[in-house]
């Protein structure tokens, strides 16, 4: 209970204090922060060049619909006023005024009082009006108007306070604050008959319409000039205005009256509809106080605002419902009633009527979609589907999720696509009776009809399934028709009836059904057309949408043929609601849905985008002419300047030298940076979706970096020539130093040569004698060898005789002849020396050795190691040693004790390895 009364309240809320925001046009606001200037726009105006601008305190601001640029007075006084007439712009402020011209990319000033004592010292004159009477200007302050024909400055100074003067039908009137307005003739002044209303209150504007003269005052509202005197515009309209303050006001080409006022913003009078709208801080200005107004060549309005800039298409065809309270919040689908509109929002479901929205009742939550069905609207909700009719709004049923509603193209049944399936209804006069597909119990987001007994399905994920059925809508046949025709990436399929043939529309191609082959093909009138579409919305037979980069065109197709119009990124720009995007038809105009409204656009839209636009290119903040060269590793910023600034703007691209991908303009200006030296050109073109179309060109060239220039390459060639004949220099004192060394080397050769002849020579020599001294050696040891075998053999002859004789006992005489014979044969003690000599030289290295190794042996012992050594017997030692067999023996085993040698090793291999 407590529930259900806490619901109740919140609906009789919603339902009470909702007001409508009507449909408005699309306004772009500029702050501070756009232009960086100051607050109050006193002034604004449109040049010769297609630029706007405005009178900013402190600052004369222009704009091109690309860049702002900022401009103070020589005096840094504060700009009240300003007009354009041809190539100068006209303006006024405290004691100056004179005109700018634009040169080389850059407003310049020239002052025309300057060095005229125009002004009295005690007067406080601000210029706040300029305007041109009779062929001259004139510059008008609260006090003055001074008159200038093009030499000369005529001072009219009036007796009273004046707030502003007025042209009209070469009249010029002037409105004082407290005597009313006057009509000027020359220097006299006079009050129109009739006009005595118009004391002491302040006269904003005088404007004539229609042949009748409307004077717009601040806080009296507006007034109408008949033959016998003012009387107050006979209009409702004018009530409101005469508290809301008005502070200008103008009309337009086009039977529109704008005023602007202190508090409440903009009113835009329709004199055609008798019809008007209030543009205020409620719904999308940023400020309430108007100070002034200007239009462009669209016919478009410039506000100027106590603080900040608007720009309102009032001219443009689309039109735009704002919801700045987020109440509503996204809006899902809206229809056109006879007294409003009817709308599907995540809210729920509101009816605006008599300028009030009202939420109907039980419809909290998602709404989907909303389909108009003979003068009842079916509304498809999270909660079910409802009917909509007279003002009542009833349940057909519960189904949730009744995401759309189609009409079968074959007879007049209606599929509806479902969370949970597709419901047909073919009984319009009692959409109660419903018939559900059965074995299709998917979300299905989009149903088609062609052909009797068979419907197309789209899922809302993924997957395309052709369903076919009987005559009473029981299901024969299921089939997944993107898996049998293995298209892997099936997601998010949308269907798209087109003239009765049902196209598919699977990652970015278009696909149609070959019944042949059950599989599905791709159309080439579409592939051709709109290959790269993500969505595409049905409006009637010849018009439909479709959204492409992010971009929507209004599509009429005559025949094959496909007309695009592009609907300008700005009016829906991160509001469109992705894969739910629905239009309502409605006579002449259509409806498309919005996540904070939506906007209203005429069927027969067409955007004849111009094609003429102009290139301001900037290098350093200076102006670069076509043609022209700028410096190496700078940057390049290029304005494509089209002087349209509403509905009509072009959709811009452009391509750098022979890059064949088309990039966005993105606002009007191109940034290059990293440009490489040489020619470059860049070439703009104007898309409407489906052709560019050249409307531009700016060739220019890079420098070549610093360090390539004239100057650096001489220098270059200059160090490249000290370089090489230091080169040539050092390479030849090189050379010259190589040349000494190979002498010098050739010398040490030639020397080092002969030192190695002549130590070959010597070592050859010493070879030589040493091969003398081995001969030699040689025939010693033979020479010793040789008297060692005679002297051991006469040694033997005498021991022999001995013995003969010692046995020969009788003859005593022949024995002492004998023994006389031996003594003769002896060998005596020189010859025994020289031997002695001889074997100690041959064996001298072998003595020395032995004797530092064994230091204990004796001479007799080193003797007997030299004959072991010469490999001589016992027997042949004995007599040599002068000792007997047996004493060599024991000599031999006293000298194995004194070498530490066992029986086991060989004396005389030891004594040769000594």
């Amino acid at each position: 209970m407590k529930s259900i009364l806490l619901k109740s309240l919140f609906f009789f809320f919603i339902a009470s204090q909702i007001q409508a925001q009507e449909l408005l046009p699309f306004v772009e606001n500029y702050n501070k922060s756009n232009y960086q200037g100051d607050n109050q726009i006193w002034n604004v105006v449109q040049g010769k060049d297609n630029a706007m601008y405005f009178a900013n305190n402190h600052y004369l601001l222009r704009y091109d619909g690309v860049k702002w640029e900022k401009y103070t007075l020589p005096n840094k006084t504060i700009i009240r006023s300003i007009l354009i007439e041809g190539d100068r712009i006209y303006s006024g402020s405290y004691k100056e005024f004179g005109y700018w011209y634009r040169k080389e990319g850059k407003m310049n000033y020239v002052s025309i009082t300057k060095n005229l004592r125009l002004f009295d010292e005690k007067d406080n004159e601000e210029i706040w009006k300029i305007f041109r009477f009779n062929g001259s200007l004139y510059f008008q302050s609260f006090n003055d108007v001074f008159i200038y024909n093009g030499k000369h400055i005529q001072k009219i100074k009036f007796p009273f306070l004046i707030s502003y003067c007025f042209v009209v039908d070469q009249n010029l009137y002037v409105a004082s604050v407290a005597k009313g307005t006057f009509k000027m003739n020359g220097s006299r002044i006079a009050n129109p008959n009739g006009w005595n209303v118009l004391k002491n209150c302040v006269v904003h504007a005088i404007e004539k319409y229609q042949n009748k003269t409307y004077i717009f005052t601040q806080k009296k509202g507006i007034f109408t000039a008949e033959k016998e005197g003012l009387k107050p515009w006979n209009n409702p309209l004018n009530e409101i205005l005469k508290s809301a303050t008005i502070n200008v006001g103008k009309f337009t080409k086009n039977n529109k009256l704008i005023v602007g006022t202190g508090n409440r913003g903009v009113f835009i009078y329709d004199f055609s509809s008798d019809t008007y709208k209030n543009i205020d801080r409620k719904n999308v200005l940023m400020n309430n106080s108007i100070l002034s107004i200007g239009f462009d060549k669209e016919n478009d309005l410039w506000l100027g605002l106590d603080n900040g800039i608007a720009h309102v298409e009032i001219n443009s065809p689309i039109a735009i419902f704002y919801d700045n309270s987020g109440i509503l919040g996204s809006v899902y689908s809206v229809a056109t009633t006879n007294s409003g509109y009817l709308i599907a929002t995540n809210h729920g479901v509101f009816e605006f009527d008599s300028g009030k929205f009202t939420m109907m009742p039980n419809t909290q939550g998602q709404a989907w979609n909303i389909t108009e069905i003979n003068n009842k609207y079916i509304i498809g909700h999270n909660d079910g589907t409802f009917s909509y009719a007279n003002g009542s709004l009833s349940k057909i049923n519960n189904i949730s999720g009744g995401w759309n509603l189609s009409k079968s193209s074959i007879n007049n049944t209606y599929f509806q696509s479902t969370y949970s399936g597709v419901i047909a209804y073919d009984n319009l006069s009692d959409l109660s009776q419903r018939k559900v597909i059965k074995d299709l119990s998917k979300p299905i987001k989009y149903v088609a009809q062609n052909k009797k007994n068979e419907i197309w399905a789209a899922d809302n994920y993924r997957g395309l399934y052709r369903v076919v059925y009987d005559d009473n809508f029981k299901t024969k046949k299921v089939e997944n028709i993107t898996q049998q025709s293995k298209i892997k990436n099936d997601f998010g399929v949308k269907i798209f009836e087109f003239r009765n043939e049902i196209l598919f529309l699977i990652n970015n191609s278009w696909y149609t059904y070959n019944s042949i082959t059950n599989k599905l093909e791709e159309n080439e009138l579409f592939n051709q057309n709109f290959k790269n579409v993500s969505d595409i919305i049905n409006i009637d037979e010849d018009h439909f949408m479709v959204l492409q980069d992010g971009i929507l065109y209004h599509i009429k197709a005559t025949g094959n043929k496909f007309l695009w119009n592009i609907i300008q990124a700005k009016y829906y720009k991160g509001k469109l609601i992705n894969d739910n995007l629905r239009i309502f038809k409605h006579a002449n105009h259509y409806l498309l849905n919005l996540d904070d409204g939506f906007i209203s656009l005429q069927l027969k839209y067409e955007n004849k985008q111009n094609s003429a636009v102009k290139i301001e290119s900037f290098n350093d903040e200076n102006l670069v002419p076509n043609d022209s060269k700028i410096k190496y590793n700078t940057e390049l910023q290029i304005n494509v300047i089209s002087g349209i600034y509403g509905a009509s703007k072009p959709n811009l691209f452009y391509k750098l030298d022979n890059n064949k991908e088309y990039i966005p303009v993105s606002n009007g200006l191109i940034v290059l940076n990293n440009l490489s030296s040489g020619s470059h050109t860049v070439k703009v073109y104007k898309h409407d979706g489906a052709n560019y179309d050249n409307v531009a060109n700016f060739d220019f060239s890079v420098a070549k970096p610093w360090y390539f220039s004239f100057w650096m390459i001489l220098l270059y060639l200059l160090i490249i020539g000290a370089v090489l004949f230091f080169y040539y220099k050092w390479n030849k004192l090189r050379y010259m130093q190589k040349l000494r060394l190979q002498a010098e080397e050739l010398k040490h050769q030639r020397e080092i040569l002969e030192m190695e002849l002549k130590a070959e020579n010597e070592l050859n020599m010493q070879e030589y004698q040493k091969h003398i001294l081995e001969l030699e050696l040689q025939t010693k040891s033979s020479e010793v060898a040789g008297k060692s075998l005679s002297i051991a053999k006469q040694s033997e002859m005498i021991e022999n005789i001995q013995n003969i004789l010692d046995s020969e006992k009788d003859f005593n005489k022949l024995k002492s002849e004998i023994k006389k014979a031996i003594k003769i044969n002896e060998v005596n003690k020189h010859e025994w020396e020289i031997f002695e000599t001889n074997l100690n030289q041959i064996h001298n290295e072998f003595i020395i050795n032995l004797s530092k190794k064994y230091p204990i042996l004796t001479p007799k012992d080193i003797k007997l190691c030299v004959y072991l050594k010469m490999n001589l017997s016992s027997k042949e030692i004995a007599p040599m040693m002068n000792i007997s067999f047996r004493g060599v023996e024991l000599h031999r085993y006293r000298l194995r004790k004194k070498l530490n040698l066992s029986q086991e090793e060989n004396l005389s291999k030891f004594l040769l390895s000594v």
